[in-house]
């Protein structure tokens, strides 16, 4: 295949950003400057959800066009890749040059998922037994052997401190330079296809103090609290669990903790500047397609709660924005798409981006053809954890087989979801309806376990949530140095 009039594409993924936390988006306070930029020159699509929010099964989405129920993963446990193409592989197999920078949560760690080679950094996770990967080498090759979590956050918690580390150290950095370097050490003979997979706003909270800085005057929104995240009778069980668990911090350290997650944000936009001005320096930006999109977001506190894996917005709503010269009469500018859109979308549209074939087993569609859907159905299938969600261009669906409990938001009205709708006589049509899609969507084992004469039924609700100790101490890094022994 002749590659010459090829584009180039640069897809960057973050972890853990909510598609409400950019100023293109409408909020009041976090600053994303590049972000607005890349929206202005592209199209931002407003409807984009993670089918499972999570990281692994969120990722594997990203780089296989699967859905979670097909590459064999809906919850946070690594599994092998499928056997099918990768983003990356049918990249390479069109004649392109494809690398790989920053996060990838991959089972091994090392597995090449079809690139030419990847840069990694896993988040310190050698005490899990996973090798030691590039970033920790690039620490200690730079006289801070193991010191990635000496100042004491934690990787999974909300508590919050300056880095503790040079600027030039810190992992965003990193990642951006490195990919940098990658831009400029290119085959010029070949296009490129190059993934920059920052790590953050995903904690451990320790943003530079310049970024901390930059919030220092400024007043986060309180978070807000649906009518059915409020601790009583009406809270759905696995909702009161998420809220008894570990990650909240103390009320009165809200305002802070919520200054430190916009510094990581603000920081990463910065240093994602600088990719895109090496692109400008080496001659490629006419000629290169930018992609900008999370695996997940996270709660931040709203309706109680932190982190993700739950269905509503902050947490499964992601932010996704496309621009760049070479699809400009597909996109046009300023454009906001209210097209449901997943993360299975990136791989055909990117691929399709660059005028190349879509293998079959893609489960996404191009966004840049006019294919609409439905409906789009989320998962998180973990243990009696597991809560699944359905929606259609106005209304959305949560529901819990624990205990057979439902969410049901009218999102044009309420694009907060403060007011739960289910069991609203006036919508009982719509409920019934999306009802029946989430059934059509759900696993053959799922709906022979939850659903009865063609009902959703469920399982028992069994012991209520209690608040606990965590012995385990999750998340908690120590210092990586000298190597850890093996387990």
């Amino acid at each position: 295949m002749d590659t010459k009039s090829k584009p180039n594409v640069l897809l960057i993924t973050v972890d853990q950003w909510p598609g409400s936390l950019m100023g293109c988006a409408g909020h009041p306070v976090v600053m994303t400057p590049t972000l607005d930029q890349l929206a202005a020159n592209g199209v931002r699509f407003t409807n984009a959800y993670s089918e499972c929010p999570v990281c692994v099964p969120a990722r594997r989405t990203l780089i296989t066009g699967l859905s979670p129920a097909s590459h064999g993963c809906r919850d946070n446990g690594n599994k092998p890749l499928p056997d099918v193409p990768t983003i990356a592989q049918s990249f390479r197999d069109a004649g392109y040059q494809a690398y790989a920078v920053g996060k990838m949560h991959l089972m091994n760690q090392r597995d090449r998922a079809g690139f030419d080679d990847i840069w990694v950094d896993e988040e310190g996770r050698g005490g899990e037994g996973i090798m030691q990967d590039d970033y920790e080498l690039f620490l200690g090759d730079n006289g801070h052997p193991g010191q990635r979590f000496a100042g004491g956050m934690n990787n999974n918690q909300y508590c919050w401190r300056p880095w503790h580390l040079p600027e030039k150290l810190h992992v965003t950095n990193w990642a951006a330079s490195l990919m940098s370097r990658m831009i400029k050490r290119r085959d010029k003979t070949k296009p490129g296809f190059w993934y920059l997979s920052f790590s953050h706003p995903h904690p451990p909270l320790a943003p530079l103090q310049a970024y901390l800085d930059m919030y220092r005057d400024k007043t986060p929104p309180e978070p807000y609290i649906g009518d059915w995240a409020k601790l009583d009778e009406n809270t759905p069980l696995r909702v009161a669990e998420r809220i008894y668990e570990k990650f909240a911090p103390p009320p009165h350290e809200i305002p802070d903790v919520l200054r430190a997650y916009y510094a990581h944000c603000t920081h990463i936009d910065h240093q994602i500047r600088t990719v895109i001005g090496t692109l400008r320096d080496e001659g490629l930006m006419r000629n290169t397609v930018i992609m900008f999109a999370s695996d997940h977001g996270d709660m931040l506190g709203n309706h109680n709660y932190w982190a993700k894996d739950m269905m509503n917005e902050d947490s499964a709503c992601v932010p996704m924005i496309l621009c760049g010269a070479p699809i400009h009469g597909q996109t046009s500018d300023h454009r906001v798409d209210q097209r449901l859109a997943g993360l299975a979308d990136i791989m055909p549209t990117l691929l399709d981006a660059a005028g190349l074939p879509i293998p079959d087993h893609c489960e996404g569609q191009s966004l840049l053809s006019n294919a609409t859907r439905e409906h789009i159905f989320c998962e998180w299938a973990c243990e009696d954890r597991v809560n699944l969600m359905v929606r259609d261009a106005r209304y959305k669906l949560i529901y819990f087989p624990r205990a057979n409990q439902r969410l049901l938001f009218d999102m044009q009205e309420d694009p907060c979801e403060l007011q739960n709708q289910a069991g609203n006589p006036e919508l009982q049509e719509v409920q019934q309806q999306l009802e029946q899609t989430l059934i059509g969507c759900m696993a053959p084992e799922q709906r022979e376990a939850w659903v009865t004469d063609g009902k959703l039924t469920g399982f028992p609700a069994g012991d209520p949530p209690q608040p606990g100790p965590s012995f385990g101490m999750e998340g908690q890094r120590g210092t990586h140095w000298p190597p850890l022994a093996s387990r």
